[in-house]
């Protein structure tokens, strides 16, 4: 296949410049983005090795830190606005303990808490990380444990959501739906996110369980796993990823899905066919933590900022090529975003193209 034909027939824009993407890093800037999302705190707690306890096989740590971060939906509001945009997050904690950590760190990063509903007798969602290693050492994970509340969303929950996407009508034209499971992300919630944006805004969807019930978004950031549940088969490769990603974007009704692949980089499907971006970095990484909340958060952002499905998709594959290599639940600056992109030189001989049948 002529490759750089299939670019200039099926998608004009399908290699974007390093200036150009260097320009969309600082379009980034105060750019709105509506999130509703399943808010979950994540608890790193550490300490260092003190002894074997004499009671069972079990190591003893000596307390040395807690810190709560925002994490799923909640970390993908925090890319954002570390990034410099603007998120609008809506959603709902618990009247806990975790729920007040999680708005704490939120007020801390400048981001807007107006839109969480602060829930009686739900407990938000803990994912509670204990970490040891020698004091001066990088400490490794050794247990996790989760803290899961079960949310049935009540009729005066629906009213908050629903009055929280009315209150935000106009205030951005990106918004995304982030659903952990827990219940507060409701596909039934689509057309008041639509409502937001406008007819010409984007909705975008990540669902780990349910992404074919979100019916009438305009594009989707499903894991491989996930892609490969809702086809029931294998991606595949070449042709066959093609066929894939095009039964991907027609049983959603979207216009893009771009399914990031770990090692495999990303693929994304559009009406010009698929787009395969490499992995960025090294993919000897240090923590995956929160990586796919990156891409969704960078991706969404960039597309606020004016980018194509593509532009965004290149930066979204260098921010979690970023966050990879930090411990925990990360984020990245605007800085951290150009200098990958700086240190490309491939771009873009490395996105390979697999043309759509009407594309000759």
């Amino acid at each position: 296949m002529d490759v750089a034909g299939v670019q200039s027939r099926a998608m004009p824009e399908a290699a974007p410049s390093h200036e150009r993407l260097l320009a969309l890093v600082d379009q980034l800037a105060g750019q709105p983005v509506l999130m509703l999302v399943d808010l979950v705190a994540d608890r790193f707690v550490t300490g260092t090795p003190k002894r074997i306890s004499r009671e069972a096989p079990v190591l003893i740590l000596r307390h040395e830190e807690e810190e709560v971060l925002p994490g799923g939906g909640a970390n993908a509001a925090a890319n954002v606005a570390a990034l410099g945009g603007r998120p609008l997050p809506v959603g709902i904690v618990g009247a806990d303990a975790s729920g007040d950590d999680l708005l704490a760190a939120f007020v801390a990063r400048g981001i807007p808490t107006d839109g969480i509903l602060r829930r009686p007798g739900y407990r938000t969602p803990t994912k509670v990380r204990i970490l040891a290693g020698a004091r001066h050492s990088i400490k490794q994970q050794v247990v996790r444990y989760d803290v899961e509340g079960e949310l049935t969303l009540a009729d005066a929950d629906r009213v908050f959501l629903a009055d929280q996407l009315r209150r935000l009508a106009g205030a951005s034209r990106v918004a995304v739906l982030s659903d952990y499971g827990y219940g507060a992300v409701d596909p039934s919630f689509v057309a008041g996110a639509r409502a937001v944006v406008g007819s010409d805004g984007t909705v975008l969807c990540d669902s780990r369980y349910r992404l074919s019930e979100f019916a009438g978004i305009d594009g989707a950031t499903p894991n491989e796993e996930e892609a490969e549940a809702m086809l029931g088969r294998r991606l595949g490769d070449g042709a066959g990823l093609l066929e894939s990603g095009t039964q991907l974007r027609e049983r959603l009704g979207a216009r893009f899905v771009l399914v990031t692949r770990g090692s495999l980089g990303m693929a994304l499907f559009s009406d010009g066919g698929c787009a395969e971006v490499p992995v960025h970095g090294t993919d000897q990484v240090a923590d995956v933590t929160g990586a796919g909340d990156t891409v969704i958060g960078t991706f969404a952002l960039a597309i606020a900022a004016g980018a194509t499905p593509l532009e965004a998709a290149l930066l979204a594959n260098y921010a979690g090529g970023v966050v990879v290599m930090k411990r925990g639940t990360a984020t990245l600056t605007p800085g951290e975003l150009r200098a990958a992109v700086q240190r490309d030189r491939h771009l873009p001989s490395t996105v390979r193209w697999e043309g759509s049948p009407s594309d000759g």
